[in-house]
């Protein structure tokens, strides 16, 4: 169920430094959530296959399950954080949310082609997070394509 923000008026588009530190941050998070699987992946090859220690790792099989998982991992990471609140742990250091255009948390279909044109404009050599610097409203390629965007929100008085 979609929930919708308060404070609309009070914020604004996101900018690519920003942006940049909030990945950074969750790119640590990722990384451990990655080792977590791999682990699980091993001890899973290694103990209940029964896979010899020297073979863990080496076949299709194990090599593409590993990697369906660790995507399936980091997905289920930025999903859970973008469609409950609007933000990863790492956006919320920076204080940035990802909201639909109207001001609302986002849906689970909308997470998932935010992440799918997230993982192409990594692998465009971050082409779809450079597009900020040209777009008016500093949107990226995921936003664009999710028809999302991500504002900074005001700092909380004391």
């Amino acid at each position: 169920m979609q929930r919708r923000f308060s404070n609309l008026d009070d914020v604004w588009p996101a900018g690519l430094a920003r942006r940049l530190g909030a990945m950074i941050y969750d790119g640590f998070l990722v990384a451990a959530i990655w080792i977590l699987i791999t682990g699980l992946h091993v001890t899973l090859m290694r103990h209940v296959v029964g896979i010899p220690v020297e073979e863990v790792g080496t076949g299709l099989v194990q090599v593409l399950s590993l990697r369906f998982a660790l995507l399936l991992g980091a997905f289920l990471f930025f999903a859970f954080f973008w469609v409950r609140g609007g933000m990863t742990l790492g956006m919320q250091a920076w204080r940035l949310r990802v909201q639909t255009l109207d001001g609302c948390s986002i849906t689970l279909p909308q997470a998932m082609l935010r992440f799918a044109v997230a993982c192409l404009s990594f692998a465009a050599f971050g082409l779809g997070y450079l597009w900020i610097l040209f777009d008016r409203e500093r949107r990226s390629w995921p936003d664009i394509a999710s028809g999302t965007r991500v504002v900074v929100l005001p700092k909380q008085a004391k």
